[in-house]
């Protein structure tokens, strides 16, 4: 009855499905509950006037779109998953290039030079001997 099922929803239940019920019903809350639901925002992550949604794999600068390659995007999205913190050019190799580079390389360089020029100079600081930090711009 009604009072019985409002009693297990207040009791803490997440569902309930009174008797007699159809075998369709009960599938689909299964499935239903079974499916990971992600939390609103948890696809966007943003910081200072940029904005990259790791659904579509877009970048947003302010209201433009802005066309990233696959590895400027995983570089992007490290800074911005790290907001004002000094990144090494190693971790920044490890996390985006993987084991497929070389020590000493410059290609962190070349990529935060793309990135610089595609999202704005100002962003992305060069703290000397150390790597570099992702700013809000001025």
């Amino acid at each position: 009855n009604a009072a019985d099922a409002a009693a297990t929803l207040e009791g803490g239940a997440d569902e309930c499905l009174p008797k007699p019920f159809r075998f369709e019903d009960l599938l689909a809350r299964v499935r239903q509950r079974l499916t990971p639901q992600r939390a609103p925002g948890t696809n966007t992550l943003t910081f200072g006037g940029l904005r990259l949604d790791l659904r579509t794999r877009r970048a947003h600068v302010g209201d433009y779109s802005v066309n990233l390659s696959a590895r400027e995007f995983a570089l992007a999205e490290t800074f911005l998953r790290h907001p004002g913190e000094i990144l090494s050019r190693d971790q920044l190799l490890k996390q985006v290039w993987g084991h497929d580079y070389e020590p000493g390389s410059n290609v962190v360089d070349v990529y935060v030079r793309y990135l610089r020029r595609k999202l704005g100079s100002t962003r992305f600081a060069t703290v000397r001997g150390m790597g570099y930090r992702l700013e809000a711009p001025q």
